[in-house]
């Protein structure tokens, strides 16, 4: 899936990856794709309850080795 930015959350634990996810989404436009790759397994969970809360799309939730990386669509 092709993405326009990309946020490393590696090694930040629950709140950062959300709160810096925030921040990264902020001078992006509407209808571009952020890639946010995380190690944090609470990130999960986050990203689909953040993404609900903020009305950005969550476009994908997966793993590649070991990490979890999400897709978001920002509104």
């Amino acid at each position: 899936m092709n993405y326009d930015k990309e946020f490393d959350a590696s090694g930040l634990s629950c709140p950062l990856p959300i709160v810096k996810t925030k921040k990264s989404l902020a001078d992006m436009a509407s209808g571009q794709v952020l890639r946010v790759v995380a190690t944090d397994p609470g990130s999960v969970c986050d990203m689909a309850a953040f993404s609900e809360q903020t009305g950005n799309t969550l476009l994908e939730s997966t793993t590649e080795g070991g990490k979890y990386v999400f897709m978001l669509k920002k509104a």
